[in-house]
């Protein structure tokens, strides 16, 4: 097992990149994205922090979030929100995936992945790259032709907020955030 230690800094923003369990994609479903905008409102209303850019793909999601003066805890966030998520999916309804053994020892469901990545915002160049990668997203994985086309995007608030104008990402050329940028994101 890598020696993998992750980065707190209390009121810091942070990047998020959060899988499902063996990439099945189920996410952009009505019951899925209701479930989740449910964990997330449960899990803010004890644990705030603030969504600063968000998308939702089929098997995965990006997210960056700013996190209160004095409070790293990001982790306990996650855990939660996965947490109530799967609570709630599967006794709606929703399917998982035949747990292995070791997530049975481990009293685990097969809805995510077991972790998340995560990405500590260094300055406003880096903030504003991944902004534009997670925005830019469901283009990369052919979902959409313009992220104005994907409606599982916090794109759209942006437009309305003028970070973005509306045709943003449409051209042949994908935007600069994905120059060396890709090579450091785990998907």
């Amino acid at each position: 097992m890598t020696d993998y230690r992750r980065w707190y800094a209390p009121g810091g923003t942070f990047f998020f990149t959060v899988v499902t369990y063996r990439r099945r994609p189920f996410l952009t479903d009505p019951l899925a994205r209701r479930c989740l905008r449910h964990a997330f409102q449960v899990v803010r209303s004890k644990r705030p922090f603030e969504i600063v850019a968000i998308v939702l793909l089929p098997d995965h999601l990006h997210a960056l979030w700013t996190l209160p003066r004095g409070d790293a805890d990001y982790s306990v966030r996650w855990r939660r929100i996965k947490e109530e998520f799967t609570q709630r999916y599967l006794s709606e309804g929703g399917l998982e995936l035949e747990r292995t053994a070791s997530r049975r020892q481990r009293n685990e469901r097969s809805v995510w992945q077991r972790r998340f990545w995560e990405h500590a915002i260094r300055d406003e160049a880096d903030l504003e790259r991944r902004f534009d990668y997670i925005h830019y997203n469901p283009v990369k994985h052919g979902l959409a032709t313009c992220p104005r086309d994907w409606p599982f995007s916090s794109f759209h608030r942006c437009v309305r907020e003028h970070h973005y104008p509306a045709d943003w990402g449409c051209s042949s050329a994908p935007p600069p955030c994905f120059d060396g940028l890709n090579a450091t994101i785990m998907e």
